[in-house]
């Protein structure tokens, strides 16, 4: 080879090297569904983004990393699957952000591992989990089940009947005017349940705060435990029902009226019992450090 030749060949190497990395896919589908269909989706990386408006069709938007193998967009029936297909052994760029709008009325399925999930204005059932990521639904009406092992979950609603059922193991949970029953559980993070009227509300804690302030109906249950946080009850309504309340090592403070006495003289807990109205209700509260305050609003 020349000198000429070598110093050519050098030129178009270093050309190549420097070339700029391929732009990410951007991809825009559409397919008729139906008004109350089932929609499931499965993305490993990235965000998923739904959108409930009042059409019998799917919008998918998708921006796909440059090793997603393959994006899968299909119906069968009333079944949507939307699903972001990426190698056995994937250490490159599989990243998939989706924006979907969906018949409101839809229930949806999702699955990601670290993804973002975020729903707004689905009326029908959802069933979210993602390994790492947040998790934020607005205007929901329908059941709810939502998971994440490292993330935030923020639910609100429009205080539609449902039942609710969230939980993350390092994270906070928000809960916002729901109604029905709900559960809302974390380990390492605070729960809160803020409006709403409920007939069961199950809140609990490892290491964090729990907050309730909401409506408590009558022959309802209000049960919060909490290993180490702070425990706080604020109830909307004349409320109507039996207390116990426990706390190992904290205080206990009650606007109803009845003090909290020692559960032992060798330990430093406090325990309180008493009845409100005609006890139609039952409130169970327990912590092990941290303190307890419970009132009307």
């Amino acid at each position: 080879m020349t000198k000429l030749e070598q110093r050519s060949l050098i030129v178009l190497l270093a050309g190549l090297v420097s070339l700029p990395a391929v732009a990410d896919e951007e991809i825009s589908q559409t397919l008729d569904a139906a008004a109350k269909g089932n929609i499931e989706i499965f993305n490993t990386s990235g965000t998923i983004e739904i959108v409930g408006w009042s059409r019998n069709s799917i919008k998918l938007e998708a921006e796909l990393g440059d090793d997603v193998e393959e994006l899968i967009f299909e119906r069968d029936g009333d079944v949507i699957l939307i699903k972001v297909k990426v190698p056995n052994r994937h250490w490159g760029d599989i990243e998939a952000d989706l924006k979907i709008h969906a018949p409101e009325h839809s229930s949806i399925e999702v699955s990601g591992v670290s993804a973002d999930i975020e729903v707004k204005d689905i009326r029908g059932e959802l069933s979210l989990e993602t390994v790492s990521g947040d998790v934020e639904v607005s205007g929901a009406e329908g059941d709810i089940e939502a998971g994440s092992v490292s993330g935030d979950i923020d639910i609100s609603g429009s205080g539609k009947e449902a039942d609710t059922e969230v939980g993350t193991v390092s994270g906070d949970v928000s809960l916002t005017d729901l109604a029905g029953s709900v559960a809302g559980a974390s380990v390492s993070g605070d729960v809160e349940v803020d409006g709403g009227s409920f007939h069961e509300a199950y809140l609990e804690t490892v290491s964090g705060d729990l907050s309730f302030y909401a409506d408590l109906r009558n022959g309802g249950e209000l049960l919060m435990e909490s290993v180490n946080g702070t425990i706080e009850v604020e109830f909307s309504n004349k409320v109507s029902a039996r207390f116990d309340i426990e706390t190992f090592n904290g205080d206990i403070d009650n606007c109803f009226g009845p003090q909290a006495e020692r559960s032992s003289r060798y330990s430093p807990g406090l325990e309180l019992s008493f009845t409100v109205g005609d006890g139609d209700s039952e409130v169970s509260i327990e912590t092990l450090n941290g303190d307890v305050y419970i009132c009307n609003k």
